[in-house]
């Protein structure tokens, strides 16, 4: 039985799926096609992102709010949609990664402000974790097997609560103590929740290739697509919010 900590993606995801449009869409998932739709989502990504990042180094930041606002909150949108309706996946897919490029590309520029160099190494760090992974679950060094996939499935649980409960209290004015500070603990939680995120990328290249082996419809490639990029924008942003916690206990 298949279970994976990333929320886009449950275990009966391709049971449902292959109920839907089996035959409007006679052919099927395969891996070559998720890998070419998230290389599109990726690029789509990148290019609003780099649309906000000039616009943020040419008027200023209060000129990209509302990009930000726009990308966070769409892209909440359309994450949303296209998990209650993945066969909409080929549409809100692709939207999803726009949007969310107009936020990683504001919040991208106002962490490169404060730290110069910092974002070229964050996401050096997030693509040399992905293809690390992906070289290690193909090769067999890692293997999502149930265990496994408990402890991170619990893991992830425990720090969207944490999160949670740190929203929450941010409308009183406070937050969780420590973990986003840079002194030890803040950096060691900062640490794991990488190691976490990191370890939800191997449970997207099994639900992949699951998802191709079962013959999923083929509207499923967009839909894998968009899981392993959420997977990937969660783990830039923490890796950014550790470099940031390091550099600010050198400075």
């Amino acid at each position: 039985m298949m279970r994976s900590a990333n929320p886009t993606l449950s275990q009966d995801t391709f049971i449902d799926a292959a109920r839907m449009l089996r035959e409007a869409e006679p052919s099927s998932m395969t891996i070559d096609g998720t890998v070419n739709k998230t290389g599109l989502l990726l690029a789509g990504c990148m290019l609003t992102a780099g649309f906000t990042w000039n616009r943020f180094f040419t008027e200023g930041a209060a000129s990209v709010q509302g990009l930000m606002m726009i990308g966070l909150f769409g892209g909440l949108i359309a994450a949303v949609v296209t998990i209650f309706k993945k066969e909409w996946a080929p549409v809100s897919a692709p939207a999803y990664a726009l949007l969310e490029g107009f936020f990683l590309g504001g919040i991208s520029a106002r962490f490169e402000a404060m730290f110069p160099g910092i974002v070229i190494q964050a996401v050096g760090l997030t693509f040399t974790t992905l293809f690390s992974l992906l070289m290690a679950y193909k090769s067999g060094l890692i293997r999502a097997t149930e265990n496994y996939k408990l402890m991170v499935s619990a893991a992830t649980g425990g720090i969207c609560l944490l999160y949670l409960v740190n929203f929450a209290m941010s409308f009183f004015g406070a937050q969780v103590p420590y973990i986003h500070e840079s002194g030890l603990i803040g950096i060691g939680f900062s640490m794991f929740v990488v190691g976490i995120a990191a370890a939800n990328l191997v449970l997207d290249f099994d639900f992949i290739e699951a998802g191709a082996e079962q013959g999923a419809p083929k509207f499923m490639e967009w839909y894998g697509a968009f899981g392993l990029m959420v997977t990937l924008v969660w783990l830039y942003l923490e890796i950014l919010h550790l470099l940031a916690k390091l550099q600010s206990r050198r400075d």
